[in-house]
């Protein structure tokens, strides 16, 4: 985590703001900053290990930033028309945002608007996000299905996200065996040395029968 350059960022897009006031991707830009701000907080643990959205404390994250979040959200739909990608992935994180719980989390809505995202912002790697959130609104095997779909993408091929994400739902709907696989090719992917660790714990959990709850 690098806090000084997420200040630095949303002192610019604050300022980008004040200089273009009728135009709504660039609020847009700045809610999505001061929402993904608000828990730089929570994503580290005590020893520097990452910690998972659903994870999160959640009374870690910075309620200013927060309100400051959605009310550039508010600003940027306000001013109409199509919402742009920096407003929808905002919304996405606005729903997150305000719900209190991991199991408030309006995932119906989120898939929703992963679905308008696909459409103007086309990629691989929202798509991977649009099956997770199908997996959480819907089922485990609602989310592999699509998470299937994306297996030959050749842009995904080493990130570690994909089997990440596939051997959790993999875990979910009980095939501990596949599940233990992908996590450990995804530990086999990913630089980072934390979630190196966090992935083969993954594994191991599944190789023992009693996987991470995540």
């Amino acid at each position: 985590m690098r806090p000084s350059l997420c200040e630095d960022a949303l002192r610019l897009g604050r300022i980008l703001a004040e200089l273009m006031p009728g135009e709504p991707e660039v609020h847009g830009l700045v809610a999505l900053m001061e929402l993904q701000a608000s828990r730089l907080r929570a994503r580290i643990g005590p020893t520097g290990e990452p910690v998972l959205l659903l994870d999160q404390d959640r009374g870690r994250w910075d309620q200013l930033l927060i309100r400051r979040g959605l009310a550039a959200l508010g600003r940027a739909e306000a001013l109409g028309g199509a919402l742009g990608p920096y407003t929808l992935q905002a919304a996405i994180s606005a729903c997150h945002a305000r719900a209190r719980a991991p199991e408030e989390t309006d995932w119906a809505r989120i898939a929703a608007l992963y679905d308008a995202l696909v459409e103007v912002a086309p990629s691989p790697v929202v798509e991977l996000n649009r099956a997770v959130a199908l997996a959480m609104a819907y089922g485990p095997s609602t989310g592999l299905e699509a998470v299937d779909r994306l297996i030959e993408e050749a842009s995904l091929r080493d990130y570690h996200f994909l089997p990440s994400v596939r051997g959790d739902l993999l875990a979910k709907l009980g095939r501990l065996d596949e599940a233990r696989m992908e996590f450990e090719r995804a530990a086999s992917l990913t630089r980072n040395a934390r979630e190196r660790a966090l992935l083969l714990e993954r594994a191991a959990a599944c190789a023992e029968g009693s996987p991470l709850s995540r």
